[in-house]
């Protein structure tokens, strides 16, 4: 993760600153293929998906008790679960989530993937199809498995922070509720499209004119939540940054686990990021505020770009969710 983060970071600043068990099942419908016990409220599953021809890893938290409950899909960053970076390592969202009435759904993959569907099969990377997978293909395998009520939520952070107000605008009631954390929420303009291209050629070696067309293709502006913000009317919303100025969990002192980035990049290079998205998150909450759309902001004075500030976040985005789910 130590070389990884740093280049991520790095790839970010940049653009910031120029603005699986056996074979594949042969049948065509998306399936469980496994679904383990793990340890308390923690599970794996898998899943085969048509539209990836593959079986996709998941990691789950499941409530106590039984009874019938709405379901969470939480989305790791530009890393996709696939290395140190991800909810169930650098946070304490298993322990957050133990006492929950609701079901905890991540796919440990997606580097670098934006969690869309890509235009075209590109030569490193294939054609990932994260949107039918998530949107078309896991939320009735996932209700039929884990028993729950129908109802969903989804967030996600930093890359995935900009997939899931993508999702929800594509899927029109499929999320009753969004949490956005230190994500962007342009895709359409220059600087975004520098950003997101470097984040898909350093995470996973892709040309993200595979994924949404060269630029200024109308994939870009389809994929864009400013413009298309009108579209989230009636989803309760959260959406966060961080100023980018070290905080608390900015020192010597604070915790940290295995596979954070160092605390000079992320203080440095990770505070840089941050200011970018924050200027994102100013502008999409300008955004809702004109259209008159309720959404609740966070905008903390401090904070970088780093997972100690998210699983704050997640925290306080809770509430929200949790109501989404039972209105």
């Amino acid at each position: 993760m130590r070389s990884f983060g740093a280049r991520m970071f790095a790839v970010a600043l940049v653009a910031s600153a120029v603005s699986v068990l056996g074979a594949t099942p042969a049948s065509a419908d998306a399936h469980v293929t496994s679904l383990d016990h793990v340890e308390g409220s923690r599970w794996t599953m898998t899943v085969y998906s048509p539209a990836m021809g593959r079986e996709i890893p998941l990691d789950v938290i499941r409530p106590a008790g039984g009874a019938p409950a709405p379901t969470l899909y939480l989305l790791n960053g530009a890393g996709g679960g696939e290395d140190g970076a991800n909810w169930q390592s650098q946070t304490d969202v298993v322990d957050f989530f133990a006492d929950k009435n609701v079901n905890v759904v991540t796919p440990a993959q997606g580097l670098g993937s934006y969690y869309t569907d890509w235009i075209a099969r590109d030569p490193v990377v294939g054609q990932p199809m994260w949107a039918t997978f998530l949107t078309d293909e896991l939320p009735g395998v996932v209700n039929g498995a884990l028993g729950t009520n129908g109802r969903n939520a989804v967030a996600g952070v930093s890359m995935s922070a900009t997939s899931v107000l993508d999702l929800a605008i594509d899927r029109p009631g499929l999320y009753d509720g969004v949490a956005s954390l230190s994500g962007c929420a342009r895709t359409a303009t220059p600087e975004a499209q520098l950003a997101i291209r470097g984040v898909v050629r350093v995470a996973n070696g892709g040309n993200a004119d595979n994924m949404w067309g060269p630029p200024n293709a109308p994939a870009w502006l389809d994929h864009d939540p400013y413009l298309r913000a009108e579209e989230l009317r009636g989803t309760e919303l959260y959406i966060s940054s961080g100023s980018g100025l070290p905080g608390r969990f900015d020192t010597p002192e604070a915790p940290r686990h295995a596979g954070a980035p160092p605390l000079l990049d992320q203080i440095l290079v990770g505070g840089a990021i941050e200011a970018a998205t924050r200027y994102c998150t100013v502008s999409m909450a300008d955004r809702l505020r004109d259209l008159g759309i309720p959404a609740t902001i966070d905008l903390p004075g401090d904070g970088t770009h780093s997972w100690l500030y998210w699983q704050d976040q997640l925290h306080k985005a809770w509430p929200v969710l949790a109501q989404s789910v039972t209105r």
